[in-house]
């Protein structure tokens, strides 16, 4: 392993995170900020995320601390990036477009910010030789891996390609080798599994690694990208359609309306609470190494769709009905959950919080917040217009 000791950072270190008042953003902010770290945020504010008018409206802006730098920018902009970097000494690259499903079909977007405004980060980093940036950590995701790691009675440990669309049209939403009608066991997916995305937000966060890991390591720059699994608590957008299917039911729950899951709700997700996920960012900022690594971040513990939808129900006291479609979504996995070995004995980073605790914690913040309109059928319909939606 390429990780060796080096001198341990100290808390006045300067630190750019990209993408600094979105959920994960914003909250490690916070945490850094409260460390003694000097930060800059770069964030475009997307109104997506943010509302309309986000510095009005948007909580994660409000909620940055008011001694921090920020830059009101993009990714994209080279202009922003070398305002940015200047005079930083480590970059926390959170700054994306999220969500599978809409990667799908706004795939110019979702590659311009995700691999393009990567690009114009390192194109700095190479071409300015005065920059002091000695650490990168980049957020990656789970969906790299596209379908997770399985056990075959007859072959052992596997790695499926994508599901067919004609078994999944039958409702038949097993995953299976080619050629074979065994349904296969899902199992933890380690760093050493099968890279083979199948949506073009996996394939961005696939290009985005290597070209990060890469660069880092012809430049002599420390880098860890983490492979986040589904991040969701406290702060995480109510008003975003395209991703976190948390945000998603609670919002049709509080406004009294069905459940619609896709598949038969045997689907499952790896839930990771935001502190655990922000626990992850500052392991990797603070523990000493040189070299690249790469990393798993999760619970470590699928959980099914369905029982995702009745736990929710459960803790808003809503009997609304949930009622499973058979649709699906092109692009979408059935399993992947995190094998959290390496992580564990490298950064000593183990989850604090389980699915329970989690969800009390989210549920009961969720009933704070005003109730607002649910886009997620406008979503659902964009996704049916171009064929995504069966």
């Amino acid at each position: 392993m390429n990780f060796m000791m080096i001198a341990q950072a100290t808390n006045n270190q300067n630190v750019l995170v990209t993408g600094g008042a979105g959920f994960i953003g914003s909250n490690l902010v916070k945490v850094l900020y409260a460390k003694g770290y000097n930060i800059t945020v770069l964030d475009n504010l997307s109104p997506q995320i943010h509302g309309s008018e986000p510095e009005k409206d948007s909580e994660l802006y409000k909620s940055l601390p008011l001694g921090i730098t920020f830059i009101k920018g993009s990714v994209t902009c080279k202009e922003d990036c070398i305002k940015a970097i200047q005079n930083q000494d480590i970059i926390v690259h959170l700054a994306a477009e999220t969500g599978t499903g809409q990667s799908m079909y706004e795939i110019e977007r979702y590659t311009q910010v995700n691999v393009i405004g990567t690009s114009v980060i390192l194109d700095i980093l190479t071409n300015d030789r005065q920059h002091t940036v000695s650490k990168f950590i980049l957020a990656s995701s789970r969906s790299i891996y596209g379908e997770g790691k399985y056990f075959s009675k007859n072959l052992g440990v596997v790695f499926p390609s994508h599901r067919c669309t004609n078994d999944l049209i039958k409702g038949d939403f097993e995953v299976k080798m080619k050629g074979s009608t065994i349904d296969l066991v899902a199992l933890p997916t380690d760093e050493d599994s099968k890279i083979h995305p199948s949506s073009i937000y996996g394939i961005n966060k696939q290009t985005q690694e290597q070209m990060v890991v890469t660069i880092c390591k012809a430049l002599g720059i420390g880098c860890i990208a983490l492979r986040f699994q589904n991040v969701y608590g406290p702060g995480q957008s109510l008003r975003n359609p395209y991703t976190g299917i948390l945000s998603i039911f609670s919002t049709l729950i509080r406004l009294g309306e069905t459940i619609n899951i896709f598949e038969d709700g045997e689907e499952s997700r790896d839930f990771v609470y935001i502190e655990d996920a922000v626990h992850s960012i500052v392991l990797s900022i603070e523990t000493p190494f040189e070299g690249v690594e790469v990393f798993n971040v999760g619970s470590g513990i699928p959980t099914k769709v369905i029982d995702v939808a009745d736990t929710l129900c459960r803790f808003y006291q809503s009997e609304v009905p949930v009622h499973i479609t058979g649709q699906f979504r092109i692009g979408d996995i059935r399993h992947n959950f995190a094998d959290l070995t390496k992580i564990n004995s490298v950064l000593g980073f183990e989850p604090k919080y389980g699915f329970e605790m989690g969800i009390e914690k989210f549920t009961d913040w969720v009933k704070a917040q005003p109730i607002k309109a649910s886009n997620f059928t406008t979503s659902l319909h964009e996704l049916s217009e171009r064929g995504l939606l069966k």
